[in-house]
Parts: C-alpha cells; structure tokens; sequence
C-alpha cells in the first residue's frame, strides 16, 4: 500500500539488511543517497576532516565515489561492487574510501568530475576518484564493473593497480597529482574587454540553432537532454530577429518531448532525458530542476503559440509535483529514483495484457493506438507510453472534445492501477537551489498562464526555504530530518534571489524584494571572484578543499553567473537603485571573454545580457497599481520587469517613478533601450506601448 503524500520514503538499495548487517559510518547522515549505502560491507566516510585525517593517519589513499539517489549506474555499481563482501575487503585494506551525495555536496563533485575531464575522460556518475591523502587527485574513472568486461578492467583489478602505483611507484603518482593540481589550479582571469551585443548573440544563436536536429527537435542526437538554457537563448534570439524558425525549433522539441517517451503521460512530469534520438525511451530519473526550467518553457510557448499541449503538459507537471514532490512543510523534494523492483522504468512501462485487463477489450484498442502500446512492445518487449505517431506537421495535436475526455479516463485508470506498483525511490532532501528554479518557475508560469494556486505553491516553498534554511541572511545548501548542511552555495544564493524576485513581480509583496536583497548583499559579500566580477561557488568561510571552484559554464542546471546576471538587472529595476546595474556590468565585462570562446556553453549568462540590452521596465504608481500589473504579467516574464506600488511612498527612496503617483491617479511608464514612454492611464494601452518601444507587435513572446 503506498504511503499517503508526504509520507514517501526513498526505497533503500537492499529491502531489508541482512540480520547480522552492521551499520557503517554513513547511517548517522542524511542524505537517502548515503543512507542506502548504511549497511555496505564497506567501511565508508562521509566527507569531512575525520576522514582526510583517517587516510593521513593510515597512510591510505583514498577511493571517492560520488553519485546521487535517482542514478541507475551508480545503484548497478552499488549493487556489483560495494554490497558485495570480497570487493569490500579490499576497498577497506587499501583505501580509505569516501561516499559522496553530488546533490548534496556539488563542490565536491566539481571539483573531481574537473579532475576526470583533465585525465581526458568523459564525465559522468558514478564517478571513481582515487585521491592522495590530502584529497587531491591523481587518477579515476565513473562506472567500473566488479569483473572484466567489454573492454572494462574489473574493479578489484583497479583497486588493486593503484594501491600497487601507490606503494611502489610514486613518482607516476606525484606526476599526475601536480598535473592535475596544476590544471584545477588555472583560475579564470578578467580577459581583454568582449564586446557582446546584439549581432553576436544572434549569429551564435544561428550556429546553435544549425546543430539542432530539424526532425526530432533537440540537439545533436542520441542521446537527448532538454538543454533549456539553449533554447530559451534560441527563443530570446526569436525574440530579437523576429526569425519565425527560431521559435519554430524550439517548439518542435518541446512537442516532441511532450508527446514522446521522456513525458509521464500518467503522472505528469519530465524524465532527465532520452536515450534516443525521438524522445522515445527516457533515462526514467525525475529531476526537480528539469521540470522547473521546462515548465517555464511551455509556459512561454503556450503564451506564443496558442497551441494547448503546451498549457496541458504544464498543468499536469504542476498537479505531479503537488502530488509526489511537494513535502508536508511545502518545499520540493529532489527527485524520483530511475529504478524500482531492481529494474530501470519498470514502475512506468506496460505490456500491452496489462492495459487490456484494466481497460478491456476496446478502450485497450483505442487507447493503444494513441499511446503506441502493441503485443510486441516498443521498448524491450515492453511499452513506453507516447504518442509521437499521432504528430503532424501542422496540427495542433489535441483529439477531439469526446476522444480526449475518454482517453483522459482511461489515463487516470492507468494512474490508479500503477499505484499499486511498487514505487521508485524518493529522494527526500531538499536543496535550495533546485528549490529556487522550481519557487521561480512556478510564479513567472502561474503569472502567464493566469494560475494563482501555482503562486500560492510557490509561496508556501518559499516560506519553508526561509524558515528552515535560512539563519542570518545565510543559505544553507541541503536540508532533510531537521538538518541543515551549510553554509550553502552561490547556486542557492543566486537561485533563490530569482525564485524571491519572481514571487515578488507576481505578487507585488514588498517582503520578497527584501528578501532578495539580503540575499545578494551575502552573494557578493562571500562568494565574490575578484578576479572576473563573478561568483565562486563555495563561500570564503567554507571548508577548505583542494580548490575553490569557479566554472562558469552551464550544466543541468544554468550557472549561478547566469542566474545572478539576471537578478542583478531585475534588482536595478525594482530598487530604482544602479548599483546593481553597474554590479551586473561589471560581472559582464569580466565574464564575457571566456563566454565569446564557446557562448553555447555560457547560454545562462548570455540570456542574462540579453535581459540586460532589451529588457522592459513597466512600472505602475497609483491606488489601481495592481490592474496595471496585472495587464503587465501576461506579457512573458523573459525580457518584461514589473513594478508597482500604492503611493510613491511603497517604491524604494531611490527609485526614479517616485515622481509618477500625482492627483490620486494611477500612471504607468514604460522604459526600454535606454528611453522612456510618455505616462499611460490605460492597463489595456501597455502591451501596445511595450511592442512600440521595442519596434514590434505585442504578445510575440
């Protein structure tokens, strides 16, 4: 039976330790990543000083794994290797070996997956890093099967190699170790002054845009992420151009990917990406900052286009995270496993029996032809819910009125019978930043698209981050049973500055703008690069590691440089104040060399230059404020900043509109581009007078 909302628990890698198990060192953490690991036969360590001195103590090396709960490799290898008593043995002979939740404790992972990038490997998790006893680098791997194979050395055999290198060679050891120090000792250095403007970030738009796939959508091919800091920067070069097919690209993959395999078309909810090149068969892991950063994608293709698919998945990725996601406090949890039953996707796949039993006969015949589900299966005998047959080119595809309210039954059967399966893994903990795209999201979308209960669940997130994660204007990064890991990182800063300026400009509540303040002023006071005008990720306070890490390109998530470039433009705007403007100049100037070497790779910061050269400040003062505002929330929230207030009292000291409130009346002003309207008393005259300040039509974005 499954346990109600917020009660789920993150099913644990072995269902029950065997009676004699004992507990290592990781049951006393948090994380449900480490307490899966509990009962290994390893005797694992947390990172921290205990085990660094251990390892210095011992004279050891150190085995670093990093991984995190939804990962189905690092589970496999958990599985192979560390639940396995022999291969145990020797991890704990040889090695100190150190268990890392990457969610957790991103810092960490930076620094090594930096590490493994040098040594010329490709990334990804698990991630093996063998380490001298300070903790610095000296060789490593991800995934490594427990005997030979496929070209693999087993994992014994490595455990073993290096030991030996260790022991008996330590000059090689000492050459890759000041090589790889070497490298992650590089800093980035304030280049020569980039000049990007509009005409560089259309043509690098352009080129992206030339590597996306013209059928499928996405880019490049198998496998497929979302990738959707590309695409918001190929939607605001749509923006600027006016070039129909910019927008065109970006929702055919958002469409794609609605209809394909990498949606729950059950639950709601986006997988982390798709093994191919259609968007068919999903990585099955459930990402909380995916489903963020897509829900304000569909939020401004449905604004664009019309076409209801893109409302429908939004609304349904919504009612998801409400329901399995949400905690009993409001805040959002980090993901759902990939795995249940041992097995990859098996919560989410059907044969084609298994609808017939539940639908009969048919509903299973009609239901099977939209959703592809046949005897023979599309997936390992086995079928993965989508609908990409039922795609046109032109269609806005959406069945019928009586079509759609029968398979909408028919889902919600599904829903209910899938219940009863066993579920994947929770993972519980929450993390700030994540928390913040998801708080942001949720408002700029609820804003748009006219949904106040999404505000109101951002709201009630909002007030959990603050209350349980936050101590003196400080972010902690991760929190889970009532323990906060801190301090937190530029990442949770910079995204919960957003997610506050969103709730802020969709609410017009003062205490948000306060809050993104506090916010900031720490960001710049404790996580400041110098050097470059951008943001280390680990504060100057925190522990030490071997180095402090300040990449500046984006991953999964976009990087905090980005989302701080954006939040420093906004802030200028609703203070009135430009010291936040020159900040984000500043922040420009120094990143912008390294961004105009691979500007696909920097796509966050460069849509915060965007916001920064085209963004449109409306601004309301006046007893009707909040009719204005209104009418300036459903203009979309890329490249459109909203400000009101009562009485010219309610804006900041130094904000310029202080001298709009005259006679009792309401006016509005809209600035962009360096130049100001004459005052509107109209709400209906703004989306008019944005599109004229701009040199286009309204409602186009």
């Amino acid at each position: 039976m499954r346990k109600p909302r917020g009660e789920r628990t993150l099913r644990p890698l072995m269902t029950s330790p065997p009676p004699t198990a004992r507990e290592n060192r990781l049951a006393r953490e948090t994380s449900p990543y480490l307490l899966q690991h509990k009962h290994n036969p390893v005797d694992w360590w947390p990172w921290g000083a205990d085990a660094l001195e251990e390892a210095t103590r011992s004279n050891k090396p150190i085995m670093l794994s990093i991984g995190y709960a939804a990962c189905h490799w690092c589970h496999v290898m958990a599985h192979e290797s560390f639940e396995d008593e022999p291969t145990a043995a020797v991890m704990n002979r040889l090695f100190v070996n150190i268990k890392v939740d990457r969610e957790e404790r991103p810092d960490i992972d930076q620094i090594y997956m930096a590490a493994l990038h040098h040594l010329g490997e490709q990334g990804g998790w698990p991630l093996t890093m063998f380490l001298t006893p300070a903790g610095e680098p000296v060789w490593g791997g991800t995934y490594f099967p427990k005997t030979a194979r496929y070209g693999r050395p087993g994992f014994v055999d490595v455990l073993n190699e290096v030991a030996r290198l260790f022991r008996d060679e330590p000059a090689r050891i000492e050459h890759n170790r000041a090589a790889l120090m070497t490298a992650l000792g590089r800093k980035a250095k304030r280049g020569a002054r980039t000049d990007i403007g509009p005409r560089e970030l259309d043509l690098a738009a352009t080129a992206l845009a030339r590597a996306f796939d013209p059928v499928n959508g996405g880019l490049g091919r198998a496998p497929k992420f979302p990738q959707c800091s590309m695409l918001e920067f190929i939607w605001r070069a749509g923006l600027r151009s006016g070039d129909a097919r910019l927008f065109e690209l970006v929702e055919l993959t958002l469409e794609r990917m609605c209809e394909g395999g990498i949606y729950d078309h059950l639950g709601g909810g986006f997988s982390r990406y798709a093994v191919d090149e259609k968007w068919l068969v999903p990585h099955f892991e459930k990402m909380l900052y995916d489903n963020a950063q897509l829900l304000e994608l569909l939020a401004l293709a449905y604004a664009h286009t019309g076409k209801n698919l893109f409302r429908e998945r939004a609304e349904e990725t919504v009612g998801w995270l409400a329901r399995e996601m949400t905690t009993p406090g409001g805040a959002f949890c980090a993901s759902l496993d990939a795995d249940s039953e041992g097995e990859e996707g098996k919560f989410y796949v059907w044969s084609r029996a298994e609808v017939e039993a539940i639908l009969g006969t048919a509903d299973a015949d009609f239901f099977g032809q939209t959703y592809d589900v046949t005897v023979q299966g599309n997936f390992e005998g086995h079928n993965i819910l989508n609908r990409l047959k039922c795609l046109t080119a032109k269609s806005d595809l959406q069945p019928d009125p009586s079509s759609k309210a029968r398979l909408a039954a028919m889902r919600q059967k599904l829903l209910e019978a899938r219940s009863r399966r066993v579920p994947p893994g929770l993972d519980d903990k929450l993390l700030a930043d994540w928390n913040g795209l998801m708080i942001a999201a949720l408002a700029n979308a609820g804003a748009l698209l006219r949904q106040p209960a999404w505000i109101a669940l951002a709201n009630r997130a909002f007030a959990f981050v603050v209350s349980e994660m936050n101590l003196e204007g400080r972010l902690g990064h991760s929190w889970r049973d009532g323990k906060l890991l801190r301090p937190g990182l530029a990442s949770d800063h910079a995204a919960m500055v957003k997610a506050a300026l969103a709730l802020h400009e969709a609410t017009g509540a003062r205490e948000y703008l306060g809050r993104a303040l506090q916010w900031q002023i720490t960001l710049d006071r404790h996580y400041i690069n110098r050097d470059t005008g951008g943001y280390y990720l680990t504060a100057d306070d925190a522990e030490d590691l071997v180095v402090r890490p300040d990449s500046l390109i984006d991953e999964a998530t976009p990087n905090p440089n980005g989302v701080a470039a954006q939040n420093l433009v906004r802030l200028a705007i609703l203070t009135g104040d430009d010291i936040w403007r020159e900040r984000a100049d500043i922040l420009f100037d120094g990143l912008s060399p390294a961004a105009a070497e691979a500007m696909h790779l920097h796509a966050s910061l460069l849509n915060g230059l965007d916001l920064r050269l085209r963004g449109v400040e409306i601004v309301a003062v006046g007893p009707d404020a909040e009719r204005f505002a209104e009418a300036a929330l459903a203009l979309p929230f890329l490249d459109r900043v909203v400000a009101r207030a009562i009485t010219a009292a309610d804006l900041p000291p130094t904000h310029a509109a202080r001298e709009l409130a005259r006679n009792g009346a309401t006016v509005a002003l809209v600035c962009a581009g360096q130049r100001c309207s004459l005052p509107i008393t109209d709400p209906a005259q703004l989306a008019t007078r944005v599109a004229a300040m701009r040199g286009g039509s309204a409602g186009t974005g």
